[in-house]
């Protein structure tokens, strides 16, 4: 095929050569979910974000005049789920074209996200960190009280971790056997990951992670790695980085125009709250990050379900839940949808990311997604002693009930066994919409219930997931559910008059909207404490 296109010529290719054979792709950073909701937006983005990320990938699989993918994964910091979602992008993209992985830096993550590739390459002098999986939270119990803070925490049930670090001094025996149940599973999942993509047992791939290796020609010798070789030793005159060569790749967008059904997305992402989703970039424990709104994604829902074009719906979730109002919300709107719902589970479907999961139709998750956590905590920070120690003299005036909630002292009796009284009628209604939506007994539900958190694996032996696989793999159920081809397009949904806003615009106004409680006025949470990162 020869192509006679302006442009061509600004790539200063070598004579002879008509079109680049080989494109460079950059891997590099933690691949959020967010990008432009349209297609060419997004393969034009500078954000380096997975749905930019599909929308290159899916560019350069359709582009006739392609030879190679040369896959250069350097800084890579995403989470295996993440990882594990950009290995299915890498292994489609090997069904169309010879990939190359080219690493650096040989880490747990980098290896699952590089394993979708046909070949996998290191330099003689990379960093070998093939460490296995570990967490290290922090617990805050006895600083806080040193400083006279105590902190409140009143759960459903005993794995149910959200608060501790703020509580207590250490980790106790459920939490401590619940991650390392995850942990396990989680490295189960990467032994598997790369036993498949390197044609091994599991055995051997398991050994690597005990081997200790110091050196990536110890790893290809092993059988982690085909070659080892520096980059220029990779590359011939005909390769480009992507950023040459993406004109070209635009121009094929609009080529499978006259389609009109289609599939929304709705993204829920971050800490659920009530009210309008918002954005605060400050690194704060609850406050930090981006927020869900319960108003924004029912919303978005309602949008899509009135959207005469769309046929199916998919609910993108990476979100350890916050609001039990709002949770609820949501559910209710994906439990009576008239048209099919699958839920995509991300790095995380926790809580009340699981509650709002339970209404729908099918759900997937990645085999690294931490989920589950079907549990209710409530509390509070009691400064009583700090305001002593600082000459700090709250007065309350009215009725004591109304002061429930103020830090200037603990609960009394009263108030805490109605707090407990609440929280179990939350628990109650939860485990019901898990029991109904998943076809299991309540009894059963609150077997592997109690707060505790789940491997996406797991998950899926326990009923509470249908299928392991990633955002690919949802929209084509979400096809087949709507009778429509598995090519059929998708959009992302947003609620009517989202607002003339650029989006930076948009998350600035947020930020600045964001209260020292995030939850409203709501006390009651069904939440996952997202400090918890994989390592």
């Amino acid at each position: 095929m020869s192509l006679n296109l302006p442009f061509l010529n600004k790539l200063n290719l070598p004579d002879g050569v008509s079109h680049p054979t080989w494109v460079v792709l950059d891997l590099t950073g933690p691949y959020p979910e967010r990008s432009p909701t349209q297609p060419i937006q997004a393969l034009l983005s500078r954000t380096e974000s997975l749905e930019a990320l599909r929308a290159r990938v899916d560019a350069l699989g359709n582009a006739e005049w392609l030879h190679g993918v040369l896959v250069r994964v350097s800084e890579f910091t995403a989470a295996p789920a993440t990882a594990h979602a950009i290995r299915g992008l890498l292994r489609r993209l090997s069904e169309k074209k010879r990939t190359v992985a080219f690493l650096p830096q040989l880490t747990m993550t980098a290896l699952i996200a590089a394993s979708g590739a046909k070949e996998i390459v290191a330099p003689e002098s990379a960093d070998v960190m093939l460490t296995g999986f570990a967490v290290e939270p922090t617990f805050m119990g006895e600083f806080l009280k040193k400083h006279g803070i105590e902190f409140e925490n009143l759960r459903i049930k005993e794995y149910k971790a959200a608060l501790t670090r703020f509580s207590e001094d250490r980790m106790d025996d459920h939490n401590r056997e619940q991650l390392q149940a995850y942990l396990d599973s989680a490295e189960t999942a990467w032994v598997r990951d790369l036993a498949e993509a390197r044609g091994v047992g599991e055995d051997v791939a398991r050994g690597w992670l005990d081997a200790d290796f110091t050196s990536a020609r110890a790893m290809k010798d092993a059988g982690l790695l085909d070659k080892v070789a520096y980059e220029d030793e990779l590359v011939g005159p005909g390769t480009r980085p992507l950023q040459a060569v993406v004109d070209l790749l635009a121009a094929q967008f609009g080529k499978a125009g006259g389609k009109k059904d289609r599939i929304a997305v709705v993204p829920v992402i971050g800490t659920i709250v009530p009210g309008k989703s918002k954005h605060n970039p400050l690194p704060l424990p609850l406050l930090g990050g981006p927020m869900a709104g319960s108003d924004t994604v029912v919303g978005a829902l309602k949008r899509a379900k009135d959207d005469k074009h769309t046929k199916a719906i998919v609910v993108y979730v990476n979100s350890g839940g916050g609001s039990a109002l709002a949770s609820d919300l949501m559910w209710r709107e994906i439990e009576t949808s008239d048209k099919p719902v699958v839920v995509v589970m991300g790095e995380y479907a926790a809580s009340g990311g699981y509650y709002l999961a339970a209404g729908a139709d099918h759900i997937v998750a990645s085999p690294y997604t931490l989920t589950g956590s079907i549990g209710v905590v409530s509390g509070k920070p009691v400064m009583e002693k700090f305001n002593e120690r600082h000459g700090l003299r709250p007065e309350g005036v009215g009725r004591a009930s109304a002061l429930k909630f103020t830090t200037s002292r603990a609960f009394t009796d009263e108030e805490r066994e109605h707090m407990q009284r609440g929280i179990a009628e939350v628990y109650d209604r939860f485990t019901t919409r898990v029991a109904e939506g998943r076809g299991l007994s309540k009894e059963r539900v609150n077997e592997i219930g109690r707060g505790r958190i789940w491997s996406g694996a797991d998950a899926l032996d326990l009923g509470l997931v249908d299928e392991l696989g990633d955002l690919h793999t949802g929209v084509q159920r979400a096809a087949e559910l709507a009778g429509l081809p598995l090519d059929a397009p998708t959009w992302t949904a947003a609620p009517k008059g989202h607002g003339p806003l650029p989006e930076f615009v948009q998350e600035v106004r947020d930020a600045a909207q964001v209260s020292v409680w995030p939850f409203g006025q709501e006390r009651v949470l069904t939440w996952l404490d997202r400090d918890l990162k994989v390592r």
